[in-house]
C-alpha cells in the first residue's frame, strides 16, 4: 500500500480551516473552501492543502492518486453527543408515542431509559460489542469519523464499568474515533426509587473512581432535570468527577427550564447539552463562562416537539454553537449527522455553512479534538468524506439521502459505495 495519498478534483474542497479555536459568530459561516480543490496525504496525516494544480506538481511515482470525480470533499463529522453502545430498542414505545402516549408517560410506568437498562444489564460484552459494532458501520456511512460515546444504560457499577469497556475495545478494533463519556448520573435506576441520595452516592464513591482508576473515560455528563438529577445532585456528582480530572458535560434543560445551563455556566463545563428551554439569562451565562452549546434537533424532532433551542439567539450572542445526533434508542434514534444538518436548516434556521462548521471543527473542539480533527489542515489526520453532489448546501437541502461516497479515516478508507 503506497504511503502517500493524493486527492483530486474535488468540486469544492470544504477545509474549515480557520483560527485553532471554535468559531462563533460569521466565522461559523467561512468554510475556506477551495474550488477545484486537492489534498495530499502521508501516512495517516494531511501534508498539504491546495489547488488541483498545486498538489498535482507534489505527486511522485508512489502516490496514490484518489480522482474525487467532481465530488464535494468536507472532513468527516464530529457527533459530539451520542449513546452508540446499548442492547434492544424501544420501535415499540415509538409506535405507542406515535398514538398518542407521551414519552415521560412511559418513563412513569418503567419504559423509557429504564427498558434500555434492562435489556443493557442482561447483555453479555460480546452481545453489547456486536451491537456497538453495527452501529458504528451506520455512523461511517453517514459520514462520522468521530463520535462521542456515553454510558448511562447499565446503571450499576459492574454494568458502566462493562459498557465503557466495550466503548474502549470498539475504539481499538475499528475505524471510528471514540471520545468516551461517564454518564453513570443518567437515570435513578428502579431499585433506588426510594433511595435517591443512596444512588447518587453510589455514583459519587464507586462508579466514579474505579472510573477514573481504569482511565475508562475522558468526561463525565449528567442528566440535570426535574424527576431526574436536580441541580445540587448534579453539581456534586460532576464536582467529583472533576476532582478525579474527568471534564464535564451536562443534559441541560431539555424538557423543562431545570437551571442546567446556568449549573453549566456555574461550573465552567465543557458542553450543556440539549437546551431546548434555556432562556436569554442562561444563553447569557452560558457566553460569558465559555461554554459549548451542543444543540439536538433529531431528539426534538423524534419526541414531536416543536421545542426547538434558540439556535439564532445562541449564534448572535457569540456562542460557539455544536450540532449533534443524540443517537439512542428511544428519543433519537438516528447516525446520520445529514438528517441534523437538514433540521438544522429548517428548524434551527441554520445555514448550510454554520452547519457544517457546528458539525466539525466546533464539535471536535467541545471533545478536545480540534487540534487533530474537524477541519482539512496540514498535520492533521486525514478524516475526509466524498459526498456525491457538487456543492455544499446541498447536504442541507436534500435530505433522506445517503451522500457520502467513500469515507476515509486516518488516510485509509473506512466506508465505500463505489
Amino acid at each position: 500500500m503506497a504511503n502517500s495519498l493524493a486527492l483530486i478534483n474535488c468540486s469544492q474542497l470544504v477545509t474549515v480551516a480557520g483560527p485553532a479555536r471554535p468559531r462563533v459568530g460569521a466565522e461559523l459561516r467561512e468554510l475556506a473552501t477551495i474550488a477545484d480543490g486537492a489534498l495530499l496525504v502521508r501516512g495517516s496525516r494531511i501534508e498539504k492543502v491546495g489547488t488541483r494544480n498545486e498538489i498535482e506538481s507534489l505527486i511522485g511515482g508512489d502516490c496514490e492518486v484518489l480522482d474525487a470525480g467532481g465530488r464535494i470533499v468536507l472532513p468527516g463529522f464530529v457527533d459530539a453527543h451520542a449513546h452508540p453502545v446499548f442492547a434492544g430498542n424501544r420501535a415499540d414505545e415509538f409506535e405507542e408515542r406515535a398514538s398518542g402516549v407521551t414519552y415521560q408517560e412511559i418513563a412513569a410506568r418503567g419504559g423509557g431509559i429504564k427498558s434500555t437498562v434492562r435489556a443493557t444489564r442482561d447483555a453479555t460484552p460480546e452481545r453489547l460489542y456486536e451491537f456497538g459494532k453495527r452501529y458504528a458501520e451506520w455512523f461511517l456511512r453517514c459520514g462520522t469519523t468521530t463520535v462521542e460515546a456515553k454510558s448511562g444504560y447499565g446503571l450499576t457499577v459492574d454494568d458502566e464499568l462493562k459498557l465503557l469497556r466495550v466503548i474502549k475495545q470498539l475504539d481499538q478494533d475499528l475505524p471510528l474515533r471514540y471520545v468516551p463519556t461517564f454518564l453513570g448520573a443518567h437515570d435513578i435506576p428502579t431499585e433506588f426509587a426510594d433511595r435517591r441520595d443512596e444512588y447518587v452516592k453510589l455514583v459519587i464513591k464507586e462508579m466514579l473512581p474505579d472510573v477514573a482508576k481504569e482511565e475508562l473515560a475522558e468526561y463525565c455528563d449528567v442528566f440535570c432535570e426535574t424527576r431526574v438529577f436536580s441541580v445540587d445532585e448534579s453539581r456534586r456528582i460532576l464536582t467529583a468527577a472533576r476532582e478525579l480530572g474527568l471534564g464535564l458535560r451536562i443534559h441541560a434543560d431539555q424538557l423543562s427550564l431545570s437551571g442546567g445551563a446556568k449549573l453549566a455556566a456555574e461550573l465552567k463545563a465543557t458542553t450543556a447539552d440539549h437546551l431546548e428551554h434555556t432562556d436569554a439569562e442562561g444563553i447569557a451565562a452560558l457566553q460569558s463562562a465559555g461554554v459549548q452549546p451542543v444543540l439536538l434537533p433529531g431528539s426534538v424532532y423524534a419526541l414531536g416537539s416543536t421545542r426547538y433551542p434558540a439556535a439564532r439567539e445562541m449564534i448572535s450572542a457569540g456562542l460557539a454553537v455544536v450540532l449533534a445526533t443524540d443517537f439512542n434508542p428511544g428519543s433519537s434514534p438516528t447516525p446520520s449527522m445529514l438528517q441534523v444538518l437538514s433540521l438544522a436548516a429548517t428548524h434551527l434556521k441554520m445555514t448550510a455553512a454554520e452547519s457544517i462548521t457546528a458539525a466539525t471543527i466546533n464539535a471536535a473542539y467541545s471533545l478536545n479534538r480540534g487540534k487533530r480533527v474537524g477541519s482539512l489542515e496540514a498535520g492533521k489526520s486525514a478524516d475526509f468524506v466524498l459526498h456525491d453532489c457538487s456543492d455544499y448546501r446541498e447536504l442541507s437541502y436534500f435530505f433522506g439521502i445517503e451522500h457520502p461516497w467513500q469515507v476515509y479515516v486516518g488516510g485509509r478508507l473506512a466506508f465505500s459505495r463505489a
